[in-house]
């Protein structure tokens, strides 16, 4: 925020979008570029603040910053609707409000099964009403899961509760902390305001693609899990919901680790994408769910360097600009698409598995993004049609089908099966890999991706790569590596909600990415607070 002159009766609170200022510009250009904007003399801008500042990187020898200001302007009476390209609205009411708690008073403490985005601002949201959740983890708090992954990482010994799935945080923690959304939603501001006030960088606020980066995360993750616990409401790690205790086709409780019972009247199943066991025992409860589709596929590695000079020419390096993303898409002839997804820059392709016998990938990038690769899925999407069985829970056994298939060929010690990109398009086996040294830990052995991935998938990517390619040149580096397999894009099952939120079964809520109803950090917790609104609009605090 940038002070003015001091307040007046008058004041005007405007929003500016579209403010093009070079990519070196200095300090002073921006409030000097808000004044020309609205017509009026800088003397008369009281304050100024950034709302969210991105790259126009569509001419590489004239890379621009775009930002979108609030101004406070004394004299309204001055302001035109819109000049020189920039919209001008009044600043829209942002400030999150929270939900009238309902008249019907709520037996016992509510639950939350799961701590991942979901769960975590369910959590969140409840507390600061008052609620006091208990918030239920199958894994370990993040600390501890830190060490089990970098474990695994390390040396191969795969513990099945806490891994890059499960524990504290999700799977989210082991990824970018990527925070973009196209959702139009005032609390998707109160989300980013929390993880400030939890750890994240300011920059997260502003930022036209924000993300806060594994390393970063961790710490975020355990913030918001203390703030929960001070306004009164409990985490319990390794508690694992393995039943469901029912009356009147309503929750009436929750069975603990095969033995406990947790008596409760309504409960939120956050569980996240991986939770097969979870969903399961939920199917075997009566709960209606389907399948859906996702997507599976590979990690694509590329040298940074070759990606920030194809995106920013001569700019490449600029410390305004960071390391540089792709997205891109190409839909086959016969329907099916292909698409990158979760570009990691700087960063590395990690192992991702949660059950014996199955490899897993997904990518990760620290806060500094300065690592020698970027990578991202290289996804083709797949349906019900394709899992083989009309179960609502066959996509699972599709997954573990083609994350077996990875871990036989990777030699079945966790290590990945990988391929250069050039042998890829060949369906050829690689024999050693060149330029681009894969990050994957615990490593990786040379093979050919066909073994692990259904036809149609490798047919869809070798139709994709060189379209890719001419979207960013480069893409088709023969020395790219492909790292199998990456199934978890997104859950394959959906657990049917009402209006009210609730599923087939009185006071079972479910929530988040592993429900069906987000994908991503930022839609997760959005679907979160949306549960938790829910229950506040119904029930009185306890």
């Amino acid at each position: 925020m940038q002070p003015g002159l001091p307040p007046r009766e008058n004041n005007c609170m405007l929003r500016i979008f579209e403010i093009k200022l070079p990519l070196d510009h200095k300090n002073d250009c921006l409030p000097n570029a808000i004044a020309k904007a609205l017509h009026v003399p800088l003397r008369e801008i009281i304050s100024w603040e950034i709302r969210r500042q991105a790259v126009d990187a569509r001419k590489k020898s004239s890379i621009r910053l775009i930002y979108t200001v609030d101004a406070t302007v004394s004299n309204e009476r001055k302001l035109p609707g819109e000049k020189r390209g920039c919209r001008i609205i009044q600043s829209p009411d942002e400030a999150y409000h929270p939900v009238k708690p309902g008249k019907e008073l709520l037996k016992g403490r509510p639950v939350i099964v799961g701590s991942g985005p979901a769960g975590l601002f369910a959590g969140l949201i409840l507390a600061q009403a008052g609620y006091r959740p208990i918030i239920l983890e199958q894994g370990k708090a993040v600390e501890e899961r830190c060490r089990d992954v970098e474990r695994f990482w390390q040396d191969g010994v795969l513990d099945e509760n806490s891994n890059a799935q499960f524990g504290e945080g999700g799977a989210g923690t082991f990824s970018d902390g990527k925070l973009t959304t196209l959702i139009n939603d005032t609390r998707c501001r109160k989300i980013l305001d929390e993880l400030v006030m939890a750890g994240a960088p300011e920059g997260i606020l502003t930022s036209g693609k924000p993300h806060i980066g594994s390393d970063r995360l961790r710490l975020v993750v355990r913030g918001l899990r203390e703030t929960i616990k001070l306004l009164g409401g409990d985490v319990r790690f390794l508690n694992r919901a393995t039943g469901l205790r029912l009356r009147d086709a309503a929750v009436a409780g929750l069975e603990i680790n095969w033995s406990d019972i947790l008596e409760c009247q309504v409960v939120v199943f956050a569980v996240g994408h991986s939770a097969r066991d979870t969903f399961g025992m939920l199917h075997e409860n009566g709960v209606v769910m389907a399948a859906k589709p996702f997507s599976i596929g590979v990690r694509i590695e590329h040298p940074q360097r070759l990606l920030n000079e194809c995106r920013f020419g001569i700019f490449a390096g600029h410390e305004r600009l960071g390391a540089a993303d792709y997205k891109m898409a190409y839909h086959a002839p016969g329907g099916r698409s292909a698409y990158t997804f979760c570009m990691c820059p700087g960063g590395a392709v990690i192992a991702a598995s949660s059950h014996r016998g199955g490899v897993v990938t997904n990518g990760m990038s620290l806060a500094a993004r300065n690592g020698a690769n970027g990578n991202a899925a290289l996804l083709v999407n797949v349906g019900p049609e394709d899992f083989g069985d009309s179960h609502p829970l066959a996509g699972f056994a599709f997954q573990n089908r083609w994350e077996n298939a990875a871990f036989l060929a990777g030699g079945q010690s966790y290590k990945a099966p990988a391929q250069l990109l050039v042998d890829f398009l060949a369906s050829r086996p690689t024999q050693k890999f060149g330029e681009v040294a894969p990050t994957y830990r615990p490593g990786v052995v040379p093979a050919n991706l066909d073994a692990c991935l259904p036809r149609y998938v490798c047919d869809t990517l070798r139709l994709a790569l060189p379209a890719f390619a001419r979207q960013t040149p480069g893409f088709d580096l023969p020395e790219a590596v492909l790292t199998g397999v990456e199934t978890r894009s997104s859950c394959p099952v959906r657990i049917l909600r009402g209006e009210n939120f609730q599923s087939s079964l009185g006071g079972l809520y479910p929530a988040g990415e592993g429900a069906g109803y987000a994908g991503g950090i930022m839609s997760a917790s959005l679907d979160g607070i949306r549960v938790a609104e829910a229950l506040i609009a119904r029930f009185a605090c306890p």
